[in-house]
């Protein structure tokens, strides 16, 4: 682990002194390589998922870690979408004179070496991969045992990719073993070469990186999202962006586990809303106030607006407007992505600024949380933290930046 430490280092600065023509050479590359190695990709990730059900994995987690040709697809796609996204490396974010004359740019530079510690997913390991290389960056990634041999073929294929491109296989490591001593070696830093660690997966996983990193970590906490359908919503699309933003996918952190209706048109919004739910097979749990319109409802407990179902599962409540449904999201809310339906665009813009979550959505489904649809290409995860990035993290959220100074020989008084 410490020699992957010191390569990383060594792969993020040949990334960083990489034209963008080169980065961008590297991950069509990888793509396409993922294409190409289709059959052992699948025949891997087919081991883990047999794997997986076996040792009794969640039919959520069971489904985050499946692929089919499909899925693998997508995948590669992905990959080729981040290549065409501007390069953030030395980008300008700013630039100014003095009255000295010294000329002072704000430039965007890489962070350095990531360390990403993911489960289940095996495209994190493609999307990471590509994305660190379009901000420059090293990565050593860590999946998860459950998904080990579906990473390591995905590996080889972005290997090829860099090697084609003229850039070293240090700028993406995989750690190759499931012993759990290697996420400890990462958390402790490497002996200092790690700059930034990336956290992807359950409350567990999150929390003993938060609680023993020993290097900065950028956070990505369970998706408990809310969809708030206010008195003023249009019940059709309303309906509509419920029933999407729980069924289309339910194992994403994009799901919405909780759905809030206001008080003042609850009798006429919410049978429609749970009768469309019901059909598309969600079981639904509501509180009092819910179960009083709709008495199928199973009752919900304190626990229900805290769990992160990745099941069809939905928590239900009645709240009184705007302040009743920002008041639930922030005593029981992630502040990962949460949502108001209505045609009231004061509603709508106080609900803006009153929930103050990572994403807020405006009559569209809570699934849109996601890097690809907010054309980043992919994302790395969706950051909860307020530092340094918030929401889906692309390639331009994984640089930080630096200040260059020209001067025409300027000294100071």
């Amino acid at each position: 682990m410490a020699a992957m430490g010191r390569a990383a280092r060594e792969g993020a600065k040949a990334l960083r002194l990489a034209t963008a023509e080169q980065r961008s050479a590297a991950i069509l590359a990888m793509a396409a390589a993922i294409r190409a190695d289709s059959e052992a990709i699948l025949a891997a990730n087919a081991r883990d998922v047999a794997k997986a059900k076996t040792a009794g994995l969640t039919p959520a987690l069971t489904d985050r870690l499946a692929l089919d040709p499909e899925r693998l697809e997508a995948v590669a796609q992905a990959v080729a979408d981040i290549a065409a996204i501007p390069d953030p490396v030395g980008a300008e974010m700013a630039r100014w004179t003095r009255p000295n004359g010294l000329d002072i740019a704000r430039v965007r530079t890489p962070i350095g070496v990531i360390a990403m510690i993911y489960e289940s997913r095996p495209n994190v390991t493609a999307d990471a991969a590509a994305l660190c290389v379009r901000s420059g960056n090293a990565v050593i990634l860590r999946g998860g045992s459950e998904c080990l041999a579906s990473n390591l073929a995905l590996h080889a294929a972005v290997v090829k990719g860099l090697k084609a491109a003229g850039l070293p296989a240090s700028a993406v490591q995989a750690v190759r073993t499931a012993d759990r001593a290697a996420v400890g070696e990462i958390l402790a830093g490497l002996d200092g070469q790690i700059d930034l660690i990336i956290p992807r997966g359950g409350k567990s996983l999150v929390a003993r990186v938060q609680a023993e990193a020993r290097a900065p970590v950028l956070g990505h906490l369970e998706g408990l999202c809310h969809v708030f359908v206010h008195a003023g919503a249009d019940l059709a699309k309303a309906r509509d962006i419920v029933v999407n933003a729980k069924m289309r996918r339910v194992s994403v952190c994009g799901s919405a586990e909780t759905l809030l209706i206001d008080r003042a048109a609850a009798e006429r919004l919410l049978p429609p809303i749970a009768d469309a739910l019901i059909q598309a097979r969600c079981e639904l749990r509501g509180d009092a106030a819910a179960r009083a319109i709709e008495p199928s409802m199973a009752k919900a407990t304190t626990a229900d607006w805290t769990t992160e179902y990745l099941a069809p599962i939905l928590a239900v409540a009645i709240v009184d407007g705007v302040e009743g449904a920002a008041a639930h999201i922030a005593a029981y809310g992630s502040g990962h992505t949460d949502a108001i339906v209505t045609e009231d665009a004061a509603a709508a813009e106080r609900f803006v600024a009153l929930v103050d979550s990572a994403i807020v959505l405006v009559n569209a489904s809570t699934q849109f949380a996601d890097g690809g649809e907010f054309g980043f290409g992919a994302e790395i995860g969706i950051a909860t933290d307020r530092l340094h990035a918030r929401g889906p993290v692309g390639a331009e959220q994984l640089t930080t930046f630096k200040y260059v100074v020209r001067g025409t020989g300027q000294i100071r008084a």
